[in-house]
């Protein structure tokens, strides 16, 4: 049995993608949902908000087989297979497969494999390569009978996050409210829409090699990436709506998300407060987030030795309501109660 993949992605950066994961799976574990998180933004932010910078400087200067993503895959690049992950154990039901800066070396293995792998012979090793995130992650998973993979990635649409998105069963859009963020939603979805087709082309490929019965037990993923909602960042509030500068761009995403992500033609307007794809609207939590990064903890489990008294402390006791809402809304999504 394998366990889901939820990936967060947008091709624009700078929309709190990192924050989101990180603050989304220390959720899902508080309410008992065992968690393995894959950081494959070759960036690195997502693990270096689990661990200290000393933590990380011993994984990478070590560079023990299995103890990044990168360590897992690199046998890939020469003769080797991957190699089983270690995983870092962050608290109960939360578990951390590092990333790494390296990363991006991989990148030209996966693009010289992917016309490869529509040949007529010799496809076990392009396929290998191609879904070896997925392997890496379903691997981990196994190791800790996790309920969920969550997995960031970096913001662009190359070779990598390619992989990545074939590995994913359900995928969730953080955007801002802005230009770039809606021209960034106009070319994801057509993307996504063709990464999923050129994926089943392969699948169909390997299906009618030849010699796929020399490898009963290889398994791939099914690429179905499905789009679960987006999230939208509220930069500024004023009486619980954004400030009429960024209005505009809000009232436009419920339009291009069915057009572009959807692929429907839209014959009714949704305000971005009243869609139902808009799974939350992510709020500032000002001078919460950086306390949270001091303390190395979620927002929501600052306490007043932290530094959260006064309207922080309610701010705290607001972003748990939040994000346990949204974990049970996108839980609910993707058919499982928390």
């Amino acid at each position: 049995m394998n366990s889901p993949v939820l990936t967060f992605f947008n091709n624009k950066g700078g929309v709190g993608k990192t924050s989101l994961i990180y603050h989304l799976a220390w959720m899902f574990a508080s309410l008992r949902k065992r968690i393995v998180i894959l950081d494959l933004d070759p960036q690195a932010n997502l693990t270096a908000a689990f661990l200290d910078e000393e933590k990380i400087e011993e994984i990478w200067n070590q560079q023990n087989q299995g103890s990044t993503i990168t360590q897992c895959v690199k046998p890939l690049m020469g003769v080797g297979d991957i190699v089983e992950p270690v995983l870092q154990n962050i608290a109960t039901d939360l578990y951390l497969l590092p990333g790494d800066v390296n990363l991006s070396g991989y990148e030209d293995s996966l693009s010289a494999e992917w016309p490869n792998s529509m040949g007529d012979n010799n496809l076990y090793r392009p396929m290998r390569i191609l879904s070896s995130f997925w392997q890496v992650m379903q691997m981990a998973a196994r190791k800790v009978q996790a309920d969920l993979i969550l997995v960031d990635i970096g913001p662009n649409l190359g070779a990598i996050n390619r992989s990545v998105l074939i590995a994913t069963d359900y995928v969730v859009i953080p955007l801002g409210a802005d230009l770039f963020s809606l021209q960034g939603l106009k070319n994801l979805g057509p993307t996504l829409r063709s990464w999923k087709n050129l994926w089943y082309k392969r699948l169909d490929n390997w299906d009618s090699y030849p010699e796929k019965q020399k490898f009963p037990d290889f398994q791939l993923p099914k690429g179905q990436m499905q789009p679960l909602g987006y999230l939208c960042q509220q930069h500024s509030v004023r009486l619980t709506r954004p400030v009429m500068a960024y209005d505009k761009w809000v009232q436009r995403i419920p339009e291009v998300y069915r057009e572009s992500v959807l692929n429907e033609n839209v014959t009714k307007k949704y305000r971005q407060e009243e869609d139902p794809y808009c799974l939350a609207t992510i709020k500032h939590y000002r001078s919460l987030i950086p306390m949270g990064q001091e303390h190395r903890k979620p927002i929501f489990n600052l306490t007043s030795a932290d530094g959260a008294i006064g309207s922080h402390a309610n701010a705290v006791q607001d972003a748990k309501k939040d994000f346990k809402t949204l974990a049970a809304k996108i839980s609910a999504q993707m058919g499982f109660q928390i």
